[in-house]
């Protein structure tokens, strides 16, 4: 019983890291697109991801030098009227406030799935009727059904409010696109209602994260636009005691301000106002520059309260990706040429006569895909001499292959092919 116990151990612990060895990799470690994932796959960013700390050192460094402006302020000022100044605590902690606020929208922005749709690891399914006329310019990948060539459409169409909506093949993630979905060429993946990639955040904005991207713009806004009113006061405030001139010469980190956040509204601004229009019209980005809904009717678009309250108010959806799942998918088994034939239970007659059945010496075509070497390979004395081959063990299967595969040219691999047939010959007749 104890010999017994001995060999059922190592057996099972070589089960039990066998099967842990096929579940090393995680969904996020053999991801396909350009996205870089942190702490354990949790967070995901695009490959740009490097911008952000730029973004945030853009937003940081004017607050940061308002606040402190402000809290020397504060401790310069005459005690005897605390009231009189409009720089004080509240100002301080106020602005703080908004700057939290602020850093909070751009990491759930930059650091969230924005909806990536899973890509396949092959074509969809045939379906009768898809395929188009072999004229067609629409055309993708193939399918092979019951060894007729068809083609994948490049589009579907769907019925959206009573109007045709057309979703397009992609030949990367190997799937229809949802409607309002686009590939994002940045991070090489299909995005639902993808608006666009944006670079200061280092992440595509979709149906997921626009609603952050959004509110992370917006409150930029309204920082610069606070900053710029509250130096401006801080510079009147001293014309009391000097002319404004004075004034501007002895608050010179005010004046700076004043132009940085003036700079900067006119593009955070812009681009809120922009968005501002596109919720109300219920049209992303990416729709806006290629479509042009102005010109024709949005399927999508609905009354401008209720266009507000599905950006805002509704629940967001759920992720369809898990990247911390265990990946389980296979993957492609590698071709080695160097297999050795006496190892499998491959028959060589079966090789020659199947190859005599399919094999046809095609036309020799220079705009072929194919080799030259396999065009003007003589089939019916390489399968001669295949045949030859099956009828003795002596010839080295490694040295079969190497002649199979020569690719120098076809005639010195012929030559060699009955080379070794007649070898085979003569030693079966010895």
């Amino acid at each position: 019983m104890a010999r017994g116990r001995k060999r059922r151990g190592p057996q099972k612990k070589t089960a039990e890291t066998a099967e842990s060895n096929q579940k090393t990799m995680r969904i996020y470690q053999t991801w396909k697109g350009s996205n870089k994932f942190y702490c354990g796959g949790r967070l995901i960013f695009g490959p740009d991801v490097a911008s952000i700390p730029l973004t945030t050192a853009l937003i940081a460094a004017p607050c940061l030098a308002f606040c402190g402006q402000v809290f020397f302020r504060i401790l310069d000022r005459d005690e005897s009227n605390p009231e009189d100044s409009i720089v004080g605590l509240p100002l301080l902690i106020s602005t703080a406030i908004i700057l939290l606020f602020d850093f909070i929208f751009l990491y759930l922005t930059s650091s969230r799935d924005p909806g990536i749709v899973p890509r396949n690891s092959r074509p969809p399914p045939y379906e009768e009727g898809m395929e188009l006329d072999s004229s067609s310019q629409s055309m993708s990948i193939d399918w092979m059904v019951h060894g007729r060539l068809r083609k994948i459409p490049r589009t579907k169409s769907f019925v959206v409010d009573n109007v045709t909506v057309k979703v397009k093949y992609c030949d990367t993630c190997l799937l229809y696109r949802p409607p309002r979905a686009s590939h994002c060429s940045i991070c090489d993946n299909c995005v639902q209602k993808f608006d666009h990639h944006c670079p200061w955040v280092g992440q595509c904005i979709g149906l997921r994260n626009y609603r952050f991207f959004f509110l992370f713009i917006a409150t930029s806004t309204f920082l610069c636009i606070y900053i710029f009113i509250f130096s401006w006061l801080n510079i009147i405030e001293q014309t009391s005691q000097r002319s404004l001139l004075s004034a501007m010469k002895k608050e010179i980190l005010s004046l700076i301000l004043i132009a940085y956040t003036f700079v900067s509204v006119w593009f955070v601004g812009g681009l809120t106002i922009f968005h501002i229009y596109l919720i109300s019209t219920n049209q992303t980005t990416y729709e806006n520059f290629r479509y042009r809904y102005d010109k024709k009717e949005n399927p999508y678009r609905k009354s401008m309260l209720r266009n507000f309250r599905e950006v805002f108010f509704s629940q967001i959806p759920a992720s369809m990706n898990s990247f911390r799942s265990w990946d389980t998918n296979e993957e492609p088994v590698e071709v080695v040429c160097s297999m050795d034939i006496a190892a499998t239970n491959i028959d060589m007659n079966d090789i020659a006569s199947h190859a005599a059945e399919t094999c046809k010496p095609p036309a020799p075509d220079t705009n072929s895909d194919i080799p030259r070497m396999l065009q003007e390979l003589n089939y019916t004395t390489s399968n001669e001499s295949m045949q030859n081959l099956s009828r003795t063990c002596s010839v080295d299967s490694n040295e079969l292959f190497s002649v199979v595969l020569n690719k120098e040219n076809t005639e010195v691999g012929e030559k060699q092919l009955e080379n070794l047939a007649d070898n085979s010959t003569s030693n079966t007749g010895a």
